[in-house]
């Protein structure tokens, strides 16, 4: 392990879903491949895609893969603040990875101790600073959001604070890429432009060789130097949490065995739960909010939810509900996690009103069970063990709410019962990351098709393809300059 320090480098952008999350897990894995000790940070973070830690704290699922590529457990420091949307206006936030309350926009913005928050989020970098080296971070959405400077506490406010070498991300594939640099730049004060020491062209499709003269103009327009050009790729294989990325999850042509339909809610969280299914080749993954798509599904999957209640009446305004319903009485599989696993239910209570106004409404009916929503919320890594089939597996739990069971799909390592199990084609459960382990997902194509090869090391998939995109990057990025730019 090398010994020489760091200044820790940091990815900011010219907008949202440039790809920061992903080139900071690729700078991740280069700094391990090279010897280093990194590890990755995010002040703050706007996601419905969480993780447990070890020590039952919520982050962002973001953070948890950058750790993973650093080749470590993930910390509540990797980011103080997650901000959990449950309606266009309104997000949980997650301070030190606990909940802190629900507050709409304005109330975050504008009414929050701004300075408080900084300190917070100044506390866990300096812990992980303390302990890595050199120190990957990610920033938010555009660094030249000029109406939020005064409230900034994930961009250019926290390059200044740790004195990183910073760089700016632009997406190619987007367009307009030379006015979104140009403008990010010149929109800055002088220290923080001074800060960026290069930027990072991404997603570029073809022959790069014929962006020479765009890289030289922007150059000359910006006085930072471009120290890459990151073509588009398809065959790399590394989670991500922006919802945005669903786009490009819907039918997919060619021959398949299996077809999985994931229901598409609108506040749905953590589908990073079906990656590994989307690993099995005999598998076609969709997520859909028709009811059409389900009718001719194999498998049906009710995901976890932010707002349960809410995604409860919309599967019954869009149809989806009825579809299920179906889908059900033909004794074709059906499977719920967390928020599905609830609706699967007789009836889901808040209350407290922790979700809204709504004080109780009826599930789908398809489990003897009552989720009675509640403050706080349940956090934690878990080992488990199937009640009605021999294998067990790892996850993790995030939810607010409780579920009384007395037909448990599995049993916790510390002998608490999880789920519900009516039969091998219909069960739910509580445990976010149970299709990641392949007793489960053996168990569920055998429902549907038993001649599927489904030995998947999905820990091992993933490690090899940090590999392969940290390969990437640094093969079309100036890693000389940026070492050069890192040095104390």
């Amino acid at each position: 392990m090398k010994t020489k320090q760091l200044k820790p480098i940091m990815f900011v952008g010219t907008g949202s879903d440039v790809g920061k999350s992903v080139i900071n897990a690729a700078f991740c894995r280069i700094f391990l491949q090279d010897g280093y000790h990194p590890a990755p940070f995010k002040a703050q973070n706007m996601s419905l895609n969480s993780y447990a830690t070890k020590n039952q704290l919520e982050i962002g699922r973001a953070q948890a893969v950058q750790a993973e590529a650093c080749g470590i457990d993930c910390m509540v420091e990797m980011n103080p603040i997650l901000l959990k949307p449950t309606n266009h206006t309104t997000a949980q936030v997650v301070l030190n990875g606990k909940p802190a309350g629900n507050k709409s926009a304005s109330e975050y913005f504008q009414k929050t101790d701004r300075d408080m928050l900084f300190q917070e989020v100044c506390k866990g970098f300096d812990k992980l600073a303390s302990l890595y080296n050199p120190i990957v971070i990610e920033g938010a959405g555009s660094i030249s959001e000029v109406n939020l400077w005064d409230k900034d506490i994930v961009n250019m406010r926290m390059a200044l604070y740790a004195d990183a070498a910073t760089y700016l991300i632009a997406d190619i594939d987007k367009g307009g890429v030379f006015a979104s640099v140009y403008g990010s730049i010149l929109l800055l004060p002088q220290e923080e432009r001074d800060a960026i020491k290069g930027i990072i062209i991404n997603k570029f499709r073809g022959d790069i060789n014929l962006f020479t003269e765009g890289r030289r103009m922007l150059e000359e327009l910006t006085g930072k130097p471009v120290v890459g050009v990151v073509p588009y790729f398809q065959d790399i294989f590394v989670e991500q949490e922006d919802a945005v990325i669903l786009d490009s999850h819907q039918a997919k042509e060619g021959e398949k065995k299996v077809r999985i339909v994931v229901a598409l809610l609108k506040h749905m969280s953590n589908f990073t739960d079906f990656n590994m299914l989307e690993q099995i080749p005999e598998v076609q993954l969709m997520y859909s909010n028709k009811p059409e798509d389900v009718a001719m599904a194999d498998i049906v999957i009710i995901p976890g939810s932010k707002n349960t209640i809410s995604d409860m009446m919309y599967l019954r305004s869009t149809g989806m509900a009825q579809a299920i319903l179906k889908h059900h009485r033909e004794n074709k599989p059906l499977y719920g996690i967390c928020g599905g696993f609830q609706m699967m239910g007789s009836w889901i209570h808040d209350p407290l009103h922790v979700e809204g106004d709504v004080t109780s409404i009826p599930g789908l009916g398809i489990f003897p069970t009552e989720t009675t929503l509640c403050e706080g919320k349940q956090t934690r890594q878990c080992h488990f063990a199937m009640t009605h089939h021999k294998g067990e597996g790892e996850g993790y739990e995030i939810h607010a709410g409780k579920t009384e069971t007395d037909a448990p799909f599995a049993v916790l390592a510390n002998g608490e019962k999880d789920g519900y199990y009516l039969n091998d084609k219909t069960w739910g459960t509580y445990i976010h990351g149970v299709f990641d382990n392949n007793d489960v997902i053996a168990y569920i194509l055998e429902q549907v098709e038993a001649d599927i090869c489904t030995d998947v090391d999905y820990k091992a998939r993933k490690d090899a393809n940090y590999d392969k995109l940290a390969d990437w990057v640094r093969e079309h990025i100036d890693m000389e300059y940026v070492y050069k730019t890192l040095e104390v």
